[in-house]
């Protein structure tokens, strides 16, 4: 085989190599994610950071994957974002059962938001954790009893965030 080839193969092989450690998007074939749980973290989105910054959105966002990583916690993002849900005033979120119903009214947040929770789940091995691993978060305007036990990791927007 002449040098040129040779050369050649190698730019093709670190070329098919690069693009596949490089690519922005988990193209594996286990990458599959259902559409509901996306529709789950966008809701999620949506009512509790819809007025947020994209940092406030991202932020919520991984705070909600931080849970389902978390065995205390529901292993899917629906039952992580509807967690309590049975009882008024007791859920993990508080727009799920805060007794309101829940209509998606801006619909430019509403696109918004769908494509935040698409792009962390397609990405979510490439985004750094601007939350420092937070799976709690409160708005600054309320002090719940549970946050004095927590350690406080960051605040992003109108949210604190603790794990």
């Amino acid at each position: 085989m002449d040098t040129f080839k040779k050369i050649f193969i190698a730019l093709l092989l670190l070329l098919a190599i690069g693009t596949y450690f490089l690519s922005p998007v988990d193209s594996s074939p286990y990458n599959i994610i259902p559409p509901e749980e996306i529709t789950c973290l966008a809701k999620n989105i949506y009512f509790e950071s819809r007025n947020e910054s994209t940092a406030g959105k991202l932020a919520v966002a991984l705070t909600t994957l931080n849970r389902v990583k978390d065995f205390r916690f529901p292993g899917t993002i629906c039952a992580v974002v509807y967690q309590g849900g049975e009882k008024l005033n007791r859920c993990q979120f508080s727009w799920y059962c805060d007794g309101e119903p829940d209509t998606i009214r801006n619909k430019a947040a509403w696109r918004n938001s769908v494509e935040m929770a698409s792009q962390v789940l397609f990405r979510k091995n490439w985004i750094i954790d601007i939350t420092d691993g937070a799976r709690f978060y409160h708005a600054d305007y309320v002090t719940p009893r549970w946050a004095s036990i927590k350690k406080k990791t960051t605040q992003i927007d109108t949210h604190i965030f603790y794990k």
